[in-house]
């Protein structure tokens, strides 16, 4: 991964609920789905550990685990196509994704 310049690799960061609950106030570009952008942001931000309580909290907060994304997938469906993302897609099975 390459970051830019201005940019530290932060290693170690503590993910407790109250810092994965930031994740939840995103908003997303014009044109993309709201919910699917805060899963993604998610999936991108943290460890697949930390993502199963995130989709913990979104559920909770009444987000759609089913939004489809830009182009006309779920973000399960988008994550299985990932070779590192089992660990994700297991949390968003587990959350009832399709």
């Amino acid at each position: 991964m390459s970051l830019r310049k201005d940019k530290e690799k932060v290693l170690g960061e503590i993910f407790d609920e109250a810092r994965i609950a930031t994740f939840l106030d995103y908003p997303a570009p014009a044109g993309i789905n709201a919910d699917f952008h805060l899963l993604e942001k998610a999936y991108r931000g943290m460890r697949g550990e930390n993502f199963g309580t995130f989709v913990k909290l979104f559920i909770e907060a009444g987000k759609d685990v089913n939004a489809i994304g830009p182009e006309g997938k779920s973000f399960l469906q988008v994550v299985k196509a990932h070779r590192n993302g089992e660990e994700y897609a297991v949390a968003l099975e587990a959350a009832g994704a399709k």
